[in-house]
C-alpha cells in the first residue's frame, strides 16, 4: 500500500475523475470499490469502518442517558410530535431545549422504532460517526489515492474527541457528519461546475449546511465562507456561472434553515413550547444572542457564570486555546502536522492553474481548519472542550491529503524534509499530550517519541544525500504513521472503555493543570432555605461523576465528566436519578396531570421524567434563567390542576443575568404548599390546595 496513485486513476487538474463502468451493479460496487481501485483498497475501507464501528459501539450503553438535557427531549419527541417538531424537553411541551432539534428527530425517530433506552439514543450518534468516516474517505479518494482517504479516515475515527461525541447523544455528531457531507457535494460541483450538475451539486451543499443549522444553529455557518471562497476561486466554469451558482446555494442554506424557523416565528406563543435559551420566546434572539453573536463576545443573558473576557469560566481565549491542558488532548494531536501538511500542500501547487483540484482541496479543508480553530481560540462566550470536535474532519483530511502530495515527491528535498518535520513535529507534540497523563501508559509518550523521532531521520535521509530503498522509506512512513496516531488512538480507547454523563464532557484521563469547573461559582440559584436537593454534588474523579445515569436507575447524581466537578454545579449540569419511592409517588395518577411534576432547570427535570416517562416541567429551561413560566402562569397551571408536584432542587452555579422567575415560584411554592421529604428530597404537593391565600 502506497499514498501514490495510478496514473489512470489521478485525475487531471480540471478533467472529470473516472468514471465507473455503466453496467456495474450498486452492491459490486460497493464491495469492489472504483475499478482503478487497487485490490487492496476495499477491504482496507470495510476493515476501517468495521473497526470504527466496534470504537463507537461498544459498550455504548455503559453511558446510561448521557446527557439527560437531550435525552429527556428525545423521550418527549417520542411520545408527541409536537414536541418531536420544536424540540420540548418534555411531552406536554411547556419549553424546548436550547438548540434546534434535528439531532433530537434523529434520535426520536429510533427510540419510536426501537423503544426508550440507552442504546436506542445513542446508537444513531454512533452511525453518523461510522457515515462521517465513511465520507471523509470518499471525499478525499476523488481527488487523492485510496491510501490518503483511509489516512483521512483513520485520523477522524481515531481523534479522542470524535470517539468522545459519536458516542453521546450531543448534536456535534449530526454536525460533524452534516459538514463533510457538504464539503463532498463542494467537491462534486467543482468536478462538473460547467453543468447542470454543478450546480445542483452545490445547491445539494447548502441544503446540507442549513440542515447543520437546524442541528446547532450558526456553528454549521462557520465554514460557508471557506466553501463559497473556493469555489469562486476554484470553479472550471464563467465567472458569472460561478456567482450564480453561489448565490443559489447560498438560497438554499437560507431555504433548509429558515422554514423550521419561520414556522416557529409565524406561530402563536400560545399555541407552541416557550423557547429555551432567549429571554423573548423568540428563536431569532437564540439565534443571533444565545447561540450566536453571544458565543463570540461573551455576552448570553441567561447563561452559566460571568460574561466575556479573556480569562472567563469558559478559559483563556488565545491562540494557544486548542492546545491548553483542557482542550489540547481532545483534538490537537495532529493538528501541527496538518498545518505543515497545509503550508507543503499549497507550496506545491503554488503554480497551479486557478482550477487546479489539489490546490482546491487544500483551500477547502485548511479554510475550515483555520477559520474555525480561530474562532474557537477567541470567542469569549460559552465554550466546551468538545466543540473541538468540529476541527476533526479538516484535520483528518490535511493529514491524508499532505501524506499523498508528499509521498508523491518524497525523493525531492523538500518532499524529504516536509515529511520529516511533520512526523517529528506529531511525535514530539503527542509526547507532551501524554506527558500531561503521566499516569496513563506511561511508557507510551516514550515509545512515540522515539520511534517518531527514528523515522524522521530515515525519510530526511534523502535530503541528506543518502538514498534509501522504496521498503526502507515506506516503512519509515509507516513507523511515523504509527508514532503520530498511537497517542489519539490510546486515548480514543480510554474514552470508550468510560461511561461519560452530564453536560460538560471529555474524552482521555485525567490531564495535570486542567481547570475544572466545580470549585468555582456556587450558591446561587435563587432557592430558598429547606429546598436543595440531595445527590449533585460533584466528584472529580477525571471522567464521569461517582454514579452514571442508568436507565435502570440506581442512586445519586454523579459529577461532572472530565475532570471537573467539585461542587457547585452538579444540579445544573447532571440529572438526580428519583430513587424508587419517589419515582412511585411521581407516577400515581399521572394521566390526571399534564406534568406530573415541575423542577428548576432542565438537568433537574430529566432526571424525573426520563425514570418516570411521563412530564415532568423544566422551570426556566437549562439554566433556570428563563422567564418560563412567569409566576403567573405557573399559579394559573396549579390552580387548574395540571401540575401535581413541584420537586425542590438548587442549580448552585451564577447565572449571567436573566429572569428571576424560577426563584419567584420556588419561594411561592414553599410560602403557600407543605413540604415532604421523600428519600432526601423535598417534594410539594400542589394538588392539595395552598396553606395560606
Amino acid at each position: 500500500m502506497t499514498l501514490t496513485a495510478d496514473r489512470a486513476a489521478t485525475p487531471g487538474p480540471t478533467g472529470p475523475g473516472p468514471a465507473a463502468a455503466p453496467a456495474e451493479s450498486l452492491a459490486r460496487r460497493l464491495v469492489r470499490g472504483r475499478p482503478d481501485d487497487p485490490a487492496w483498497a476495499r477491504p482496507a475501507l470495510l476493515s476501517l469502518l468495521v473497526a470504527t464501528a466496534v470504537l463507537y459501539l461498544w459498550g455504548l450503553s455503559e453511558s446510561g442517558w448521557a446527557n439527560s438535557f437531550y435525552s429527556a427531549a428525545v423521550q418527549a419527541g417520542s411520545e408527541s410530535w409536537k414536541a418531536f417538531f420544536y424540540g420540548s424537553s418534555d411531552a406536554s411541551s411547556s419549553i424546548t431545549v436550547d438548540k434546534t432539534p434535528a439531532s433530537l428527530w434523529v434520535m426520536a425517530l429510533s427510540v419510536k422504532v426501537f423503544g426508550l433506552s440507552s442504546w436506542s439514543i445513542l446508537a444513531p450518534q454512533a452511525l453518523e460517526g461510522v457515515a462521517a468516516v465513511a465520507l471523509l474517505y470518499t471525499t478525499v479518494r476523488r481527488w487523492f489515492t485510496p491510501a490518503a482517504g483511509l489516512l483521512a479516515g483513520a485520523t477522524l475515527a481515531l481523534t479522542p474527541v470524535a470517539t468522545l461525541m459519536f458516542r453521546f447523544n450531543n448534536p456535534d455528531a449530526l454536525l460533524v457528519l452534516f459538514l463533510v457531507a457538504a464539503v463532498y457535494a463542494t467537491v462534486r460541483a467543482l468536478e462538473v461546475a460547467a453543468t447542470r450538475a454543478g450546480t445542483r451539486w452545490l445547491v445539494l451543499a447548502g441544503v446540507l449546511i442549513g440542515f447543520g443549522f437546524l442541528t446547532k444553529m450558526l456553528q454549521a455557518l462557520l465554514i460557508v465562507p471557506v466553501l463559497a471562497l473556493v469555489y469562486l476561486v476554484a470553479a472550471p466554469t464563467t465567472l458569472r456561472r460561478r456567482i450564480v451558482q453561489t448565490l443559489l446555494a447560498g438560497a438554499a442554506v437560507v431555504g433548509a434553515a429558515g422554514w423550521w424557523i419561520a414556522i416557529v416565528e409565524l406561530v402563536p406563543a400560545s399555541m407552541r413550547p416557550y423557547i429555551g435559551g432567549s429571554q423573548t420566546n423568540s428563536i431569532l434572539e437564540l439565534t443571533l444572542g444565545y447561540n450566536g453573536l453571544g458565543r463570540l463576545t461573551g455576552d448570553e443573558t441567561g447563561s452559566v457564570g460571568g460574561g466575556g473576557g479573556g480569562n472567563s469560566m469558559w478559559g483563556t481565549t488565545g491562540i494557544t486555546r486548542l492546545f491548553d491542558a483542557e482542550n489540547g488532548g481532545q483534538a490537537s494531536w495532529l493538528i501541527p502536522a496538518a498545518l505543515l501538511l497545509l503550508a507543503a500542500g499549497l507550496w506545491l501547487t503554488r503554480r497551479m492553474p486557478r482550477t487546479d483540484r489539489t490546490r482546491a482541496a487544500f483551500l477547502l479543508w485548511g479554510g475550515w481548519l483555520l477559520v474555525t480553530g480561530l474562532i474557537f481560540s477567541y470567542m469569549n462566550g460559552i465554550f466546551h472542550a468538545y466543540y473541538t470536535v468540529a476541527l476533526a474532519p479538516a484535520v483528518g483530511a490535511l493529514v491524508g491529503m499532505g501524506a499523498a502530495v508528499l509521498w508523491k515527491v518524497r525523493r525531492t528535498a523538500f518532499g524529504a524534509l516536509a515529511m520529516a518535520v511533520t512526523v517529528a513535529a506529531s511525535s514530539v507534540w503527542s509526547y507532551v499530550l501524554l506527558s500531561r497523563s503521566s499516569d496513563f501508559v506511561p511508557w507510551l509518550r516514550v515509545a512515540v517519541v522515539a520511534a517518531g523521532l527514528v523515522a524522521a531521520v530515515l525519510l530526511a535521509a534523502g535530503a541528506l544525500g543518502v538514498r534509501l530503498g522504496e521498503k526502507a522509506l515506506l516503512g519509515a512512513a509507516g513507523l511515523g504513521l504509527v508514532a503520530a496516531l498511537a497517542g489519539p488512538a490510546a486515548y480514543s480507547v480510554q474514552t470508550a472503555s468510560q461511561a461519560h454523563t452530564g453536560s460538560i464532557v471529555t474524552a482521555g484521563p485525567t490531564v495535570a493543570g486542567a481547570r475544572g469547573m466545580g470549585g468555582g461559582p456556587g450558591g446561587g440559584g435563587g432557592m430558598p432555605p429547606g429546598m436543595r436537593q440531595n445527590g449533585t454534588t460533584g466528584t472529580q474523579n477525571g471522567q464521569t461523576g461517582t454514579m452514571p445515569q442508568r436507565p435502570t436507575g440506581a442512586d445519586g447524581g454523579g459529577g461532572m465528566g472530565g475532570g471537573m466537578g467539585g461542587g457547585g454545579m452538579g444540579g445544573l449540569l447532571n440529572s438526580t436519578t428519583p430513587s424508587t419511592e419517589l419515582q412511585a409517588l411521581l407516577e400515581a395518577d399521572a394521566d390526571s396531570y399534564t406534568w406530573v411534576a415541575a423542577a428548576v432547570g432542565s438537568q433537574n427535570a430529566s432526571g424525573y421524567q426520563l425514570a418516570t416517562q411521563e412530564p415532568v416541567m423544566a422551570i426556566g429551561g437549562f439554566t433556570g434563567s428563563d422567564p418560563s413560566p412567569t409566576l403567573a402562569q405557573f399559579q394559573e397551571y396549579v390552580a387548574a390542576g395540571r401540575i401535581h408536584y413541584f420537586v425542590g432542587g438548587s442549580l448552585g452555579g451564577q447565572q449571567n443575568g436573566g429572569s428571576s422567575a424560577s426563584s419567584e415560584i420556588a419561594t411561592w411554592v414553599s410560602e403557600h404548599f407543605t413540604a415532604q421529604t421523600v428519600d432526601g428530597v423535598t417534594v410539594y404537593d400542589l394538588t392539595g390546595g395552598a396553606t395560606t391565600s
